[in-house]
């Protein structure tokens, strides 16, 4: 097992204690829609820090704010799909317009994910 650096589990445990509005909704639809599947919130793995990660299905799901940097996001993920990773990038206003709609394509990504 990969030695996880002390400073990102240190990172990890602050930013689960002030996620963003939309991260801390998003968590909460997790925990209410019993995906069947256990998700951890801030998750290090890769010297990356994941904002929702099954590591059963090993689906990363991402609520991105205006501060992101696509260039960055897209080498990030293409990063972890190179590892076998699933990526779900969604933008805060998307959970805000139609919140159904990011759980459903969730839900829908995680019953893919169980058929295979």
């Amino acid at each position: 097992m990969a030695t996880v650096d002390p400073e990102f589990k240190q990172l990890a445990r602050a930013n689960r204690r002030k996620m963003n509005h939309a991260e801390t909704r998003l968590w909460w639809h997790i925990l209410q829609r019993q995906f069947e599947v256990r998700f951890r919130r801030q998750h290090v793995a890769y010297g990356r820090i994941m904002d929702f990660a099954c590591l059963s299905l090993k689906l990363n799901i991402e609520v991105d704010g205006s501060q992101h940097d696509r260039n960055l996001d897209r080498l990030r993920d293409e990063f972890l799909r190179a590892r076998g990773w699933t990526v779900l990038r969604f933008w805060s206003w998307e959970f805000y317009r139609d919140n159904e709609a990011v759980l459903n394509t969730i839900g829908a990504k995680i019953d893919e994910l169980k058929e295979r």
